[in-house]
């Protein structure tokens, strides 16, 4: 049985009266009774893995190296929960190249190595985004050197990991109608020294370096019904036709899922029709980077944690019941280590909790809403 729509709004204002003050109530309570549906989920003492596993999916997190060698706790909970696991920052261009001419793959080499030997898959941030990129990028890169600079990567860093990753991201954010263009790509370095068949090129490349890996087009802001969401979605599906029809190799498209937990229009009509869209061309969907910023939700705990919850249930229960999505990836697992800390702070200076775990790496309602829409979702 689905869940029926509501608006965050409403389930905003009336969710501390609803539930009271109870800081970690099971899922069931953490969805109005007209909507709670006849599915039940396991104790959360099952992992999320096991959970996600049962429906065919994978379930994981971003991961540190430093996070998880100096904070016991979290390094529990990712083993224990994650059965996917990508670098947040070891194989972005700013932490991977200290220089034009070198490398530095410590952090990298351990956290695939940590992946390893708790049997958990491993996948990849982006060859290509125009942010995280060296101080020395913006001077050495010019018209000249661009398409050698970004060959010579793949050619190093993919065939480096070549056939232990589960994914790569080829491309990020690499849409934005905001810039106007006739092909609504974003104005990125990239962009103007190798021109627009830069993201083919970096396509083909990737695939050349590793033929076994999930090649994936990660893109933001997709899931709202909105003159933004409605844009990208367009302009994305244009090019993957084009794409597709040439044989260039997307195999998958990655959903950002940094959901604002507040807006009404998240998972609407036209971003379900787009995930039919893409899963009628035969295109593998992932949730590459959830978390919901609640940072307009009250400043209660009890009742933000279970607005939190609801925003992570209607959102995964409408994903997931396409066949096409095969895992699902919060951007971390405690909200010690977020990054909505820094960059999308609360008005009234109290921690963020846009994660399943809190600061002290103990499970919240958002955990127990995960499990409940793994466990209401189809079978892959």
């Amino acid at each position: 049985m689905g869940i029926k729509e509501v608006t965050r709004r409403k389930f905003i204002r009336n969710v501390a009266t609803t539930f009271g003050a109870c800081r970690l109530l099971p899922l069931h309570s953490a969805i109005p009774s007209a909507e709670k549906g006849s599915a039940q989920y396991d104790a959360p003492t099952t992992p999320l893995k096991d959970q996600a596993a049962r429906k065919g999916l994978l379930y994981g997190s971003c991961v540190q190296r430093k996070q998880l060698t100096s904070d016991s706790a979290l390094e529990g909970i990712t083993v224990a929960q994650c059965g996917i696991v990508v670098p947040e920052v070891a194989l972005k261009w700013d932490h991977l190249r200290p220089s034009p001419t070198t490398y530095d793959f410590a952090d990298a080499d351990w956290l695939l190595n940590f992946a390893q030997q708790n049997q958990m898959k491993f996948r990849a941030v982006p060859i290509i985004w125009h942010e995280a990129l060296p101080r020395w990028f913006a001077e050495y890169m010019s018209p000249q050197n661009a398409k050698q600079l970004l060959l010579d990567h793949i050619s190093t860093v993919v065939g480096r990991y070549a056939s232990t990753m589960h994914s790569w991201d080829v491309v990020n954010e690499v849409i934005s109608p905001d810039d106007k263009r006739a092909d609504g790509l974003r104005d990125t370095p990239w962009l103007r020294n190798l021109g627009p068949g830069h993201i083919e090129m970096a396509f083909r490349a990737v695939h050349e370096a590793d033929t076994n890996a999930l090649l994936t087009w990660n893109e933001n802001w997709l899931e709202e019904d909105s003159a933004l969401g409605d844009a990208k979605r367009g302009f994305l599906l244009q090019h993957l036709k084009d794409f597709l029809s040439r044989g260039v190799p997307v195999q998958a498209i990655g959903l950002q899922s940094h959901i604002f937990g507040d807006h009404a229009n998240v998972a609407g009509p036209h971003f379900r029709e787009f995930l039919s869209q893409i899963t009628d061309m035969g295109l593998k969907i992932i949730i590459t980077e959830m978390d919901i910023r609640e940072r307009t939700f009250p400043n209660d705990i009890a009742a933000r944690d279970q607005a939190t919850a609801f925003a992570y249930h209607h959102y995964l229960h409408t994903v997931l019941e396409h066949k096409s999505v095969i895992a699902v990836l919060t951007w971390g697992l405690s909200d010690k280590y977020t990054w909505l800390t820094q960059h999308d702070p609360r008005a009234d200076k109290a921690p963020v909790r846009p994660l399943p775990y809190d600061a002290n790496v103990q499970p919240k309602p958002a955990r127990y809403a995960i499990a409940h829409a793994f466990d209401q979702a189809p079978s892959r």
